[in-house]
């Protein structure tokens, strides 16, 4: 009897370190057009209200210009128009989600870190993510691109598409304001 009482302990305390050896990760949540989006929690410095930015002429649409922060200047885009979304008007639940990213290009492992807000619908939540819970991201037919997706994840019963901002400013951002430059030279 003991032994068989020993090895129920031992499954069970092999049970309880598998749950700790859990890589989990946070996410805030974001609402853009009726669906949940989230970055890693790490990268968020900070969430402010809506307050206009000031305007840069000839930059892409969806770069809504730039504010001042705490004496850094701080580039503002409307994930909204970057996805192609439905424009709406912002409103009081309307937020910049100040967010740490690191530029760099493909050629070179150099990179440098930049600040950059992201304009949203509202902010949700954070809730925890097991990487291993994480499911690969579907094609969303050019709607966001999948490259900058690392998966989708389940929070209190909503999928959440996790976004890659890195690649996301990398290779949307970054990319369509090059282009931008050099059609302007």
């Amino acid at each position: 009897m003991e032994i068989e009482e020993s090895t129920q302990s031992v499954e069970s305390i092999e049970d309880e370190l598998a749950e700790v050896k859990k890589e989990l990760r946070q996410y805030l949540t974001f609402v853009l057009g009726g669906e949940e989006y989230g970055f890693d929690i790490l990268r968020v410095q900070e969430i402010r209200g809506w307050d206009s930015p000031t305007v840069i002429p000839n930059t892409p649409e969806y770069i809504k210009g730039v504010l001042n922060l705490r004496g850094s200047i701080v580039p503002v885009v409307d994930l909204r128009q970057l996805f192609r979304l439905e424009s709406v008007n912002y409103d009081d639940s309307t937020v910049v989600i100040v967010v740490h990213i690191k530029v760099g290009d493909d050629d070179s492992e150099e990179t440098k870190d930049k600040v950059m807000g992201m304009v949203v619908d509202g902010v949700s939540d954070v809730f925890d993510v097991d990487v291993e819970a994480i499911r690969p991201a579907p094609d969303f037919n050019g709607v966001v691109s999948s490259d900058f997706v690392v998966g989708l994840a389940t929070a209190v019963e909503k999928m959440v598409v996790l976004i890659d901002i890195d690649h996301l400013v990398n290779h949307g951002v970054m990319r369509d304001i090059s282009t931008n430059k050099r059609r302007l030279s």
